[in-house]
């Protein structure tokens, strides 16, 4: 069984044993959101949501007229993640699949957003992924973050000041490292 094979059927699993099902965005997605990305784009725009899982992300931009795409390894997390987009009256478009070989096209979305997901190699497909002018909100794991809990493999923490710039040419109108965590908010110009 391959990588993705693997990493798929450990998601799978979490998900059926009732793990990572939270609803609510995240406080810095609606903090971004007010600040950054409603007045750019008042009436939505196209989204992507990397490594969305059950849509918390997803749903709520959705609610705020957005069409928004959702890809995730796991299957059962992008199922629950259109039951509960229906639930709430919504429609958005999910798709289960790797992220490393996922084609990501070029100049399609707005916004993308990365919560809790590091995969270094695809950070240039992401910038090619966004129209000019299109938004990144970015937040995930620092080295730090092992002085807070324990977690998974080191290679999934940034290093101080990786994010910052890993969108080189991208605009920062937002950087800050606490915590263990980083976010970002860039715009591509």
């Amino acid at each position: 069984m391959g990588e993705a094979e693997q990493e798929r059927e450990e998601w799978n699993r979490r998900y059926g044993r009732g793990e990572h099902l939270e609803r609510d965005p995240s406080p810095f997605l609606v903090k971004a959101y007010g600040r950054f990305v409603a007045p750019r784009f008042p009436v939505g725009g196209t989204a992507l949501d990397i490594a969305g899982g059950i849509g918390r992300h997803a749903i709520w931009l959705a609610q705020r007229g957005w069409k928004v795409t959702l890809v995730d390894i796991s299957d059962v997390g992008v199922a629950m993640a259109l039951e509960e987009a229906r639930r709430a009256g919504v429609s958005i478009h999910g798709e289960a699949a790797d992220l490393r070989i996922y084609d990501f096209g070029r100049h399609r979305f707005d916004l993308i957003l990365v919560f809790y997901f590091l995969e270094r190699t695809i950070f240039p497909a992401l910038a090619d992924a966004l129209k000019p002018g299109g938004l990144i909100l970015y937040k995930t794991y620092t080295r730090e973050h092992r002085k807070f809990r324990a977690c998974s493999h080191p290679m999934y923490f940034l290093e101080p000041g990786e994010l910052r710039g890993a969108f080189p040419g991208f605009e920062v109108l937002r950087y800050a490292e606490r915590g263990g965590m980083a976010e970002l908010v860039a715009r591509k110009p």
